[in-house]
């Protein structure tokens, strides 16, 4: 191979590679954009969990990231710096606030090209912002060569809490691969659960942890389970609330209507099998769930976070919820768990939506140009 036609190095620093949204963009990336790069992942906390999720395995190296007896945040960053450094990266690309002692590591270094994506925040930050994490991006984030975000929240967020200049910040909204995640059929899996003709499953696709805000869920589903008694709730995936899940579960007396699948690697049929999408997300931005629940045409019920309310089609924003109102939320999943018609009328819209605006193609084709270093 000629060293023009060489794949480029990408070296991409997350705090995990567990799965998450940023992970699975990135595995997605890896796949579609095959032998024209190659890359090193380096989970600072040893997890690599979202390397099943790419196919192409052959193009990926994870590297020992963790931080072991690499001493304080400073000594350990201009370990992460040299480690960086030793792999002769193309591109860095870092992701979040999780990876900040690899933007130390690649200020220290003046690593360059250097990408940093963010994608959002914790639990600990879904209402203010911690003073310090501002300040150290304000220092850090303007040597990087482009700060990504995926939605418009984050881009106002990076230009006026950051103060990052407009042409350092780049909005590249998330895409989802819509001749897979398209309507179909789930008989199988709604038969696997248990559920009759007419009964209606509303369904998630998230970690099990405090921004999903899972119990939340639980909750809205207990309020309507008695004026709706067809109704069943499933959760796909896991996380460190799932004892928590299962134990309230048992004390709202709803644990034949409630289902836990655990993580699943490909939720296609899941999504299918569902009749209403619920998000219940303290903190969000563009949740690729949510994106994957529209390419299948399904209604969605959310919280109001990030650009949710953008992304859905204009007749189901109703029935996204303002964060902090429980009992609207529980209303938008009572209403659209009694009407049939109206689940089929937005599942449409929002398939619609989808095909106009969240194509992965034209994601995938500006990240082949911010990964190759091109403008």
């Amino acid at each position: 191979m000629s060293p023009a036609a060489r794949p480029r190095h990408i070296v991409h620093a997350f705090a995990t590679f567990a799965p998450g949204g940023p992970q699975v963009r990135t595995a997605r990336l890896i796949d579609a954009l095959g032998d024209a790069f190659r890359h090193s992942v380096l989970p600072m906390d040893g997890n690599a969990s979202a390397l099943e999720r790419i196919a192409r395995r052959d193009l990926v190296t994870i590297v020992n990231a963790e931080r072991g007896r690499h001493g304080g945040p400073l000594r350990y960053a201009r370990w992460l710096g040299a480690k960086i450094a030793s792999l002769a990266p193309d591109t860095l690309i870092t992701y979040n606030w999780g990876a900040m002692d690899a933007v130390l590591g690649a200020r220290l270094r003046r690593l360059r090209p250097w990408l940093h994506a963010e994608d959002g925040f914790g639990p600990d930050e879904a209402v203010r912002f911690k003073r310090r994490r501002v300040w150290m991006r304000r220092l850090l984030l303007p040597r990087a060569s482009a700060v990504i975000v995926p939605s418009r929240n984050l881009e106002r967020i990076a230009r006026s809490t950051w103060r990052l200049a407009p042409e350092q910040v780049r909005y590249v909204a998330n895409g989802i691969d819509l001749e897979h995640f398209r309507p179909g059929d789930a008989a199988e899996l709604r038969r696997e659960l248990g559920l009759a003709t007419g009964d209606v499953l509303i369904g998630t696709v998230a970690h099990l942890r405090a921004e999903k805000d899972p119990l939340a869920l639980l909750e809205s589903f207990a309020a309507i389970a008695v004026s709706q008694p067809r109704a069943h709730l499933l959760f796909v995936g896991d996380g460190v609330l799932g004892e928590a899940l299962t134990r309230r579960t048992a004390e709202l007396g709803l644990a034949s209507r409630v289902h836990r699948l655990g993580f699943v690697p490909n939720p296609l049929a899941c999504y299918r099998a569902m009749d209403v999408f619920a998000l219940s997300s303290r903190t969000e931005q563009m949740p690729i769930s949510l994106l994957e629940a529209m390419g299948c045409a399904k209604a969605v019920v959310s919280t109001a976070v990030g650009d949710v309310a953008s992304m859905v089609a204009e007749a189901n924003r109703a029935f996204v919820a303002p964060t902090g109102e429980p009992a609207a939320y529980a209303r938008a999943l009572e209403t659209l768990c009694g009407d049939e018609k109206l689940r089929a009328t937005l599942g449409r819209a929002n398939r619609a939506e989808a095909e106009r605006h969240f194509d992965q193609r034209a994601m995938v084709e500006t990240y082949r140009r911010l990964w190759s270093g091109l403008p």
